[in-house]
């Protein structure tokens, strides 16, 4: 990045009030969830006061934007980040006969995760409670599993779809063929 700061400031207020707007939220609104005061929250977004960044933070996580992303230039929005097979991490560890591809980016772990899966015949992933309200989301793509949360069970072939409680025990076993499914982690 070789702008100068001259350019973020310009950039900044405009920015900020574009996130405030897309959120439906008044200047009262984003003063309350913020802690910044409404009338310094307008003289950011007029470009009449330059943010601490202990502010831009606060307002930041008050609209729910990414902090860097402000600050970037509108090139960011034309790019494609790429992870290429060979690069995708697994864990092979876990479970029986099963290899767990990650595919969503480390900063979304705890929140947002996205896994493909891989089975021996009969392989297993055995999973202790995660934290309170998460689901997950199950699309079998080869093969078959039975999926068991808490007590209920139910079998799975190819195309099936499973949505279900995590917060409780819960398990994935592949049937009698190599079996691959697509696996969302979502936590409230």
């Amino acid at each position: 990045m070789t702008e100068n700061s001259d350019d973020i400031l310009t950039r900044l207020p405009a920015r900020l009030k574009e996130a405030r707007r897309a959120q439906g939220l008044s200047l009262e609104a984003v003063a309350n969830l913020s802690g910044v005061s409404r009338s310094m929250v307008s003289q950011i977004e007029r470009g009449e006061s330059s943010p601490t960044i202990a502010t831009l933070w606060n307002l930041t996580r008050a609209l729910q934007v990414d902090f860097a992303g402000l600050l970037e230039d509108g090139e960011a929005a034309d790019r494609i980040e790429v992870l290429r097979a060979s690069d995708v991490p697994s864990i092979d560890n876990m479970g029986q006969g099963c290899r767990i591809c990650i595919l969503s980016p480390p900063e979304d772990a705890g929140g947002h995760e996205v896994y493909d899966i891989q089975f021996e015949a009969g392989g297993a992933l055995n999973s202790q409670p995660h934290a309170r309200g998460t689901r997950e989301q199950l699309t079998v793509l080869e093969g078959s599993v039975r999926v068991t949360s808490g007590s209920a069970v139910n079998e799975l072939s190819v195309g099936d779809t499973a949505r279900y409680a995590s917060d409780v025990a819960h398990s994935i076993v592949a049937g009698d063929d190599p079996t691959r499914v697509f696996l969302i982690v979502k936590t409230v």
